[in-house]
């Protein structure tokens, strides 16, 4: 009885936290993975990362412009079994490139596109006012603005926001359809705590993805259900990236609250289909 009061009211606290925005733990069922197959994985044993397993995040130059930071690939390692994209600031540029803070995105449009199933990533989140890493799913067709995200969607697995003291150890999921245009179309993001640091502690984010909606997991826990946009049929790819707020290359939080580096570190990214 007394687990059964206690699910209850932590259901009530957590429905009210989701109708006022407010950051609240994932306190729901844990997902049974009894019912999936490993279908891809890339757990970072090397001693480099597998560029035959990812792409540059439209990111295939030396140096791409990427909102208030620039992509280099440089900023991609593996080291003792974790990859890590760093964010650091570079006073004389890298590689040709001007001065400012410079990390990475990168996907697996080469080696996994998937339709439905389950996607995780475990991973340690970058601290710094206005550093952003993400683990997300996307595709060609979510620039399609004809029928909702049938055609394909952008889900934002989990985001890390803009770490602060107002917004400690917070992270946020969404969804985006028909593309990024005056047809654009976001269910809103759906924030959520972490327990302990998850910016020194490893946790795991998920989406389990099939033809009946989306269902977001942290540390195999559900966070909420949505069948948001009309639920996208097409094969989609993973991505991991850290961005920096701002614009052209300049970040707009300036010296990013004097942090020189961060780090975005990552076990594993492992793709599961139905069994």
């Amino acid at each position: 009885m007394f687990d059964k009061l206690t699910s209850f009211f932590m259901a009530v606290i957590a429905a009210f936290c989701a109708i006022f925005g407010i950051p609240y733990y994932a306190t729901g069922e844990k997902i049974d993975m009894d019912r999936f197959e490993l279908s891809w994985a890339d757990e970072f044993e090397g001693e480099s990362v597998d560029w035959s397993s990812w792409s540059g995040h439209y990111a295939w130059q030396t140096n791409t412009v990427r909102r208030g930071g620039i992509w280099n690939k440089k900023m991609a390692t593996v080291f003792d079994g974790k990859l890590t994209i760093k964010t650091e600031y570079f006073a004389d540029g890298l590689d040709g490139g001007p001065a400012g803070y410079y990390t990475y995105g990168m996907d697996t449009r080469n080696s996994l596109m998937q339709t439905y199933g389950y996607f995780e990533c475990r991973c340690i989140l970058p601290e710094g006012h206005d550093i952003w890493s993400a683990f997300w799913l996307h595709c060609d067709g979510v620039s399609d603005e004809t029928d909702g995200g049938k055609n394909g969607a952008e889900l934002d697995v989990f985001e890390s926001l803009y770490t602060d003291s107002k917004k400690p150890n917070t992270v946020s999921s969404n969804i985006h359809v028909d593309g990024y245009g005056d047809a654009h179309k976001s269910l809103g993001a759906k924030k959520y705590l972490v327990k302990g640091d998850p910016y020194s502690e490893f946790n795991t984010y998920g989406i389990e993805w099939n033809a009946d909606g989306y269902t977001f997991y942290i540390n195999g826990r559900k966070s909420f259900s949505t069948d948001f946009g009309g639920v996208s049929e097409v094969p989609e790819f993973m991505i991991l990236s850290v961005e920096v707020g701002g614009s052209d290359g300049v970040p707009s939080g300036g010296n990013l609250d004097g942090i020189e580096s961060s780090e975005f570190i990552v076990d594993y990214v492992r793709a599961y289909s139905y069994k």
